[in-house]
């Protein structure tokens, strides 16, 4: 879930390079492959797709210095596990996500934006600008 304040949606993201390491989507990821021991069932419980939860993984695994999650083989014993790196990265994601939002949430030019803003967008009329 990426969090809101007022109409600012903040949605922080890591990148390795070019590739995203890091997200609020991946962390939520993260969150319900410990709930389900599972990354399919994981992305199931998401509405992921089974490949683009594995490759939302893998991406994961590619962009740290230790895996975030363990697969073991699939069918009758399969699974998956958040591994120890997997939970302190998630930490400490979780507690820059909130400590953005803590820095945010009051934030006076973030004020001042909603005080310049319309509540709704005005209706397209079609022919005038």
């Amino acid at each position: 879930m990426v969090p809101r304040i007022g109409s600012l949606k903040l949605k922080p993201q890591l990148f390795c390079g070019v590739e995203r390491a890091m997200g609020p989507g991946r962390a939520d990821l993260l969150d319900a492959i410990s709930a389900h021991g599972s990354i399919s069932a994981a992305g199931r419980a998401l509405g992921m797709s089974y490949r683009y939860t594995w490759l939302q993984v893998d991406g994961m695994n590619r962009c740290f210095d230790e895996k975030l999650v363990e697969a073991t083989a699939g069918g009758r014993g399969g699974g998956a596990v958040v591994t120890d790196h997997g939970r302190l990265v998630l930490e400490a994601y979780r507690e820059l996500e909130a400590a953005l939002i803590k820095a945010a949430r009051d934030h006076p030019r973030l004020v001042e934006l909603e005080t310049l803003m319309r509540d709704v967008p005005l209706n397209h009329g079609g022919g005038s600008r």
